[in-house]
């Protein structure tokens, strides 16, 4: 039991708050959906699918340093992949109770999540070609998944606007995910793994994630903008300027002195953006249900 308890703690369940951010999202921009179905699509996702994915990365990765959620990671055992399996199935499972169409996209998703680590295949070796993968599958696949888990069809989710709201959610993982890797370029080295960050040095990995996030922000002011939702563009400045000065003065401490580039300013800015992010599309959430 005890192997099994060490094997949880690799599964990271509370590293999974850092992507909470785009079920707030994906609920933010609904007219309407059922809260009950939403607690539901919402533990399936943060409690057993992100966990498994993060279990089965452990597992391949076998980190000696620090890694997302965890300073100093225990021993890789076989009982991870236990758990692993355990959580897959129950995903599914449970998915299945939601909708068909649900359970096979978060199979399609627990399938390319292991495809990304797997040692036969491991897309994580190729820059470019994760970096694609994990962007779109984080983001527009995983914020049309959540739609379609609380009752959209795939038509539904498929329609304008809702297929640009889709290519933010991206724009924003391709700007957060360099910044995931920043810290473990010799780690990543050692391995063999051509991650993004690793391709673009330190400097480009902040410029790209500037420009990423930049992007993504533009597109989703035009969008409240173009949809009269005024209201919306205030809450998101406001509610996500705290990424904004800590990611400045992240990158100015780190041109001064390299040792900035550590874990501790990662974790520090995954905590920030996702709970600051959380805030605004949960306000934007509640005021439209108070008001509307």
């Amino acid at each position: 039991m005890n192997r099994y308890r060490t094997a949880l703690t690799l599964m990271r369940i509370p590293f999974s708050i850092y992507l909470m951010p785009l079920f707030w999202f994906a609920l933010s921009t609904l007219a309407a959906f059922d809260v009950w179905r939403a607690l539901a699509v919402f533990v399936i996702l943060h409690l057993l699918v992100y966990p498994a994915s993060n279990g089965y990365n452990s597992y391949y990765d076998r980190d000696e340093g620090s890694i997302g959620g965890l300073k100093q990671p225990p021993k890789v055992t076989q009982q991870l992949l236990h758990l692993v399996w355990l959580f897959d199935v129950l995903a599914v499972a449970l998915s299945l109770l939601l909708s068909p169409l649900f359970a096979a996209l978060v199979l399609l998703y627990l399938l390319i999540s292991k495809a990304y680590s797997y040692s036969g295949i491991r897309l994580k070796k190729y820059a470019i070609l994760s970096t694609v993968v994990v962007t779109f599958f984080q983001g527009a696949f995983t914020y049309g998944m959540v739609q379609v888990g609380i009752g959209l069809t795939a038509q539904e989710v498929l329609q304008t606007p809702n297929l640009w709201f889709a290519l933010v959610s991206t724009l924003f993982l391709c700007g957060s995910y360099p910044l995931t890797q920043i810290y473990q370029h010799n780690e990543d080295r050692r391995r063999g793994d051509r991650t993004l960050s690793l391709l673009l040095g330190i400097k480009g990995t902040y410029l790209f994630a500037a420009v990423s996030l930049a992007a993504g922000a533009g597109l989703l002011l035009w969008l409240y903008f173009s949809m009269h939702q005024v209201r919306n563009i205030f809450i998101f400045l406001i509610c996500t300027a705290p990424i904004l000065y800590f990611f400045s003065g992240w990158v100015l401490r780190a041109q001064r002195d390299m040792r900035a580039v550590n874990y501790d300013n990662t974790m520090q800015m995954n905590k920030i953006s996702s709970i600051c992010i959380s805030i605004a599309f949960i306000t934007i959430t509640m005021l439209r249900f108070l008001t509307d």
